[in-house]
């Protein structure tokens, strides 16, 4: 089992960029594959970008060019580096983990975050 926490949301000006964290405990981490996903005042929970155990990494088409996931073992921490902030991307985003590659391929995660804010103003 994992818990995990998610740090670095805040409000910003569109353009900008944040950097968020995932702290994980437990010292297994390096077995998990990790994801990123965000929700929206009255929209559903959206994928956002993923890395494996492996550091392979996917992203949603809203993030690609703009938004990146790592990785940092010796810290337990995933953290989404998210640049040319738009205010579509207002959201709570919140950090998933499993270890199994197969839910992870399917975004079917099974510990959860409880999100952090991310505001974008125009």
């Amino acid at each position: 089992q994992v818990q995990l926490v998610e740090s670095g949301g805040g409000l910003v000006q569109a353009g900008d960029s944040l950097r968020l964290s995932c702290a994980a405990s437990g010292r297994t981490f390096s077995s998990y594959h990790m994801g990123w996903f965000r929700q929206a005042p009255g929209k559903e929970r959206e994928f956002v970008a993923a890395i494996t155990w492996s550091a392979s990494t996917y992203y949603a088409d809203s993030a690609k060019g703009r938004f990146t996931i790592s990785r940092d073992n010796a810290k337990n921490t995933v953290y989404l580096q998210m640049n040319s902030l738009k205010p579509e991307d207002t959201a709570v985003y919140y950090c998933a983990a499993t270890q199994d590659l197969r839910r992870s391929q399917l975004r079917q995660y099974n510990y959860w975050g409880q999100g952090t804010q991310v505001t974008v103003s125009s």
